[in-house]
């Protein structure tokens, strides 16, 4: 096996463990509120990273082209409480009409 190989599994190994190690944590634990408000605050922020990430970065470059404008509209359509459906849709035509347009690459 590559070197690389044995990265990969140390990885796999070590997700698997620190995983693992969340059956050992006492009920008493997970049920506070100060962990529950912890665990809802963390999963909305690290969504709100990977979507920025994802929208404003190519490679290691950062960039301003169509999925900008279809974040906004998408934002846009959750502003008015649109169904999560109508929310992707409106965000995938934005993108289809700014880069028709030429107005986005």
């Amino acid at each position: 096996m590559s070197e690389l190989s044995w990265w990969v599994l140390a990885a796999c190994l070590s997700a698997y463990a620190i995983k693992l190690c969340g059956y050992f944590v006492p009920r008493k634990v997970l049920d506070s509120p100060i962990m529950s408000h912890v665990a809802s605050t963390l999963t909305v922020a690290l969504l709100a990273s990977l979507v920025t990430v994802n929208a404003f970065t190519s490679g290691q470059e950062l960039v301003i082209d169509a999925r900008v404008g279809a974040l906004g509209a998408a934002i846009i359509a959750l502003v008015f409480k649109a169904p999560y459906l109508v929310v992707v849709l409106v965000g995938a035509l934005a993108a289809i009409l700014l880069r028709a347009t030429g107005l986005a690459a």
